[in-house]
């Protein structure tokens, strides 16, 4: 498990792992990274009320550099990854572990099921949990046993996951498409569940949500650079529904359209956030009017993003979870820079 800046979700993650029936032996290592919060404290708390919680360290505080950390440490058959923003369902390990010998796959994955106290992050839920949102892929919608392109989290053959070197610290974000796409080459399968649910606590306010989307937005432009031929073509529709935005803000600005033509768009996209909001059952009117907000700010950010990881790169784009002082990396120049922090799609500095 890796953990940074979590203070408020490790013992709920930890606890989710601890109270799973399985009947076979299980052990936690936690791979700490630098926190601004008591991540720490908390993290040798639990390993002091647990012997079966191994506490390491991970100084980059980078996830995939965690992962290997941690995996290394381990020396079980199967290697299950929890995220500490996230809770373990009853039976989930027991019925994963079951997947793999079944399916005969190594990778086995399952529903990420987003939920929220506040109305913005009952609204970024649902976000996730939308074909309005994040285009409907099986991990966060739901959908049929079989193959997958990718997993959420997952629950791992050690053997095949150690074979192709566990996950690429190169990559800060979509590390986990990435890996299945190299277990696959190596002739590995992955596969999806809908048994299988991860409760997800999504980030808590506007500016730490604005940094995670605009973060993975711009590593998934990069993984798109590498695989052109791998990238789905539903990653394409928010950054060109924004690509059409600017196009006729710039062409209403010098004149070739009149400055009306703008009302169209921004009145079609009200229109599709309205029918999004609608078809919100769950929410009350609170959360159906933060929809109006999460789901903008989960796009333009994502889009954007997209755009500057396809255009120059990823380089050191990273996400530090609801705490804002450490975006970005440390060297940085538009780390200091507030508009920038603000708002991530004019941080273009980083490149």
């Amino acid at each position: 498990m890796p953990v940074r800046n979590e203070q408020a979700h490790l013992v709920a993650a930890v606890e989710s792992v601890m109270s799973q029936t399985y009947p076979g032996k299980l052990e936690i290592i936690l791979a700490v990274g630098p926190s601004v919060d008591q991540t720490d404290r908390v993290a040798k708390e639990l390993a002091a009320k647990h012997p079966n919680i191994k506490v390491i360290e991970n100084p980059r505080g980078l996830t995939t550099v965690g992962l290997n950390l941690a995996i290394a440490q381990s020396s079980s058959d199967v290697i299950i990854r929890v995220d500490a923003h996230s809770e373990l369902s009853p039976g989930y390990i027991s019925r994963g572990v079951a997947l793999l010998e079944e399916t005969s796959a190594v990778l086995v994955g399952g529903v990420m099921s987003a939920v929220g106290k506040t109305p913005l992050q009952k609204a970024v839920a649902f976000g996730y949990g939308s074909r309005f949102g994040l285009g409907g892929g099986s991990y966060h919608v739901g959908g049929k046993a079989g193959e997958a392109e990718s997993a959420y989290l997952g629950i791992f053959d050690a053997k095949a996951l150690k074979a192709v070197g566990g996950y690429d610290e190169n990559i800060i974000r979509g590390e986990d498409w990435d890996l299945s796409q190299r277990l696959k080459a190596a002739g590995g399968k992955v596969w999806f569940s809908p048994e299988l649910v991860v409760k997800y606590w999504p980030r808590s306010n506007i500016k730490a949500l604005a940094w995670q989307f605009y973060s993975t937005g711009v590593w998934r432009g990069e993984l798109t650079r590498r695989a052109p031929a791998k990238a789905s073509i539903r990653y394409f529709i928010p950054p060109l529904a924004l690509l059409v935005l600017v196009d006729l803000f710039i062409l209403a600005i010098v004149g070739v359209l009149p400055q009306q033509a703008l009302i169209i768009p921004v009145a079609l996209y009200l229109l599709v956030l309205s029918f999004a909001s609608g078809t919100a059952k769950s929410l009350d009117v609170a959360d159906r009017l933060a929809v109006f907000v999460a789901l903008p700010v989960m796009h333009l950010s994502w889009a954007s993003g997209f755009w500057i990881g396809l255009a120059f790169g990823a380089r050191k784009i990273v996400d530090a979870g609801d705490k804002s002082e450490v975006f970005t990396n440390s060297n940085s120049r538009c780390a200091s820079k507030a508009p920038a922090r603000l708002v991530p799609w004019l941080c273009l500095s980083n490149l």
